[in-house]
């Protein structure tokens, strides 16, 4: 990945999540077994804390469920729907 990129510096105000800590990020999980729940909740613990979103109990199940079933959206619409809160 290129740092200099534009979009990176997008994300980083967008988010106030810092280039270096992102890239940290992909680092971490270039080989991951994401088949194990307990890497997964690392990997979303993390990510939550770094962007400063709380993730509740439930999203973190439903998103270690997917992840390690294997049933990862295959476009941002769906996946977006996984992070939204609920309507009521």
């Amino acid at each position: 990945m290129d740092s200099n990129n534009p979009f990176f510096d997008n994300v980083e105000k967008k988010t106030n999540v810092k280039k270096d800590e992102i890239f940290k990020i992909a680092d971490s999980v270039s080989n991951a077994d994401f088949s194990d729940p307990q890497v997964v909740k690392a990997l979303i613990a993390r990510i939550g804390q770094t962007a400063g979103v709380p993730v509740s109990k439930e999203k973190e199940d439903a998103i270690v469920k997917a992840i390690t079933s294997g049933n990862i959206p295959g476009n941002f619409s769906s996946l977006s729907k996984i992070f939204s809160p609920k309507q009521k």
